[in-house]
């Protein structure tokens, strides 16, 4: 995400994001979030006109004719990480709608293994059975293979 989208996520101003960014440079390595280049901004600005239409009058005269540096851009570690930099309500409540999710979807991994492994557990258990009708089914299946073609053989004697 971009550092304007994620001011108007947080409803702050993104001179705030990016102050926050510089105050904890620690926290945000480059697989966390990187400055975009003028050849990367030039084609998002094509893309958000064309998709978005044009920001509002509102938004353009609180930024004084357009951006005066490129924007960053960060990752979703690096979203994770704004949330528990930025001191606004808004972002505390993210951060812990993150921790939430991160809680729920590893609470969901360790239940998928258990249901995986139980899995595994029935085919070892049933494949044998399973086997053992594929066969019979086979058996039969062949049997009345050799019954047909005993009944369609050409006779021999007085009655055809």
């Amino acid at each position: 995400m971009l550092d304007f989208d994620l001011a108007e996520l947080y409803e702050i101003e993104t001179k705030n994001i990016n102050l926050a960014v510089k105050r904890n440079s620690i926290r945000f390595p480059k697989d966390f979030m990187f400055q975009i280049t003028d050849k990367e901004w030039q084609s998002l600005r094509l893309q958000i006109e064309t998709s978005k239409g044009l920001r509002s009058q509102n938004e353009t005269s609180k930024r004084r004719g357009g951006r005066r540096y490129l924007p960053y851009a960060f990752t979703e570690h690096g979203v994770a990480m704004l949330a528990s930099v930025l001191k606004s309500e808004k972002a505390a409540l993210m951060n812990i709608a993150i921790v939430r999710a991160f809680i729920a979807l590893k609470q969901f991994a360790v239940s998928y293994k258990d249901l995986a492994e139980k899995i595994t557990q029935l085919e070892l258990k049933y494949n044998k059975h399973f086997a053992d009708i594929y066969e019979a089914l086979e058996l039969l299946v062949q049997d009345k293979q050799e019954e047909t073609d005993w009944s369609n053989r050409k006779r021999i004697g007085y009655n055809q």
